[in-house]
């Protein structure tokens, strides 16, 4: 007799947890806004990471970021050509044309919320501004695949076809930047499994109602490759081209993908 191999799933939250997420989620969503309303020409990174973990502790929250594996910020602060997990610095000054990337979590009772949100200082070059405007529009098409009953990789194929197509639609080339992806999250804020931003759809775990995935889509003008900084945390595109990253928590629910880290 031939038994069919039980097809893995991706762990599921309840309704209450998924509220319970979408809390936490939404600290990072007010501590992305107040980080983008202090970010303007002269500021450090290190005056935005102080902003962000107020922000976080005035909420009741504490930062997830900080000391995870050691790093020393609330927020990643990745500019220009750093994709990310760049380490706030008092030495990073913003300037006119800068790109930003401001990655952010939180943990409130016990639950992590995640979201990164890349923006512009001031105005932007013409191709920069595409790059993240595709990156945006990447995410919000991809994470139409969290659904009930998708597999994993049906999310990492909705995102690869997204930025085929919003290189049409933006007219600028777009780099799915390589070994860089989302993940589980939940009690912790990297879980199984890794989600990565490209590859053949039908594969890996099985999405149930209440999977939840940070879904991180990172892409660069120039190259899909990366080295990581002196430091052991920043990822910089070897050819110094610009990158954007954006990501949202997302929980697969019956009425369709749920965002548990709105900014608003």
């Amino acid at each position: 007799m031939a038994f069919r191999k039980k097809s893995k799933k991706i762990a599921a939250k309840t309704p209450a947890e998924l509220d319970a997420m979408q809390a936490a989620g939404e600290v990072v969503g007010r501590a992305l806004q107040a980080v983008k309303a202090a970010a303007e020409p002269g500021v450090t990174t290190l005056d935005l990471d102080e902003i962000a973990e107020a922000t976080i502790r005035e909420a009741g929250a504490t930062p997830a970021f900080l000391g995870y594996q050691g790093f020393p910020g609330s927020i990643c602060s990745s500019v220009n050509d750093m994709v990310v997990h760049g380490i706030p610095a008092a030495d990073v000054v913003l300037k006119e044309g800068d790109l930003v990337s401001i990655d952010c979590g939180a943990i409130l009772d016990g639950w992590v919320g995640d979201s990164a949100w890349t923006f512009g200082i001031g105005e932007l070059a013409r191709e920069h501004e595409l790059l993240n405007q595709a990156t945006e529009w990447v995410l919000m098409e991809g994470l139409k695949a969290m659904r009930p009953g998708n597999h994993l990789t049906d999310v990492s194929h909705a995102l690869e076809l997204a930025t085929r197509k919003a290189e049409d639609k933006f007219g600028v080339p777009l780099h799915i930047i390589d070994g860089y992806g989302g993940h589980g999250i939940g009690r912790s804020m990297h879980e199984d499994p890794f989600l990565a931003n490209e590859g053949r759809p039908g594969r890996g775990p099985v999405i149930q109602e209440g999977s939840v995935l940070a879904i991180e889509p990172m892409l660069s003008l120039g190259t899909i490759d990366t080295a990581v900084l002196d430091d052991d945390w920043g990822v910089v595109t070897v050819d110094g081209s610009y990158s954007s990253h954006w990501e949202h928590t997302v929980a697969a629910t019956a009425g369709g993908p749920r965002i548990l880290t709105p900014r608003r």
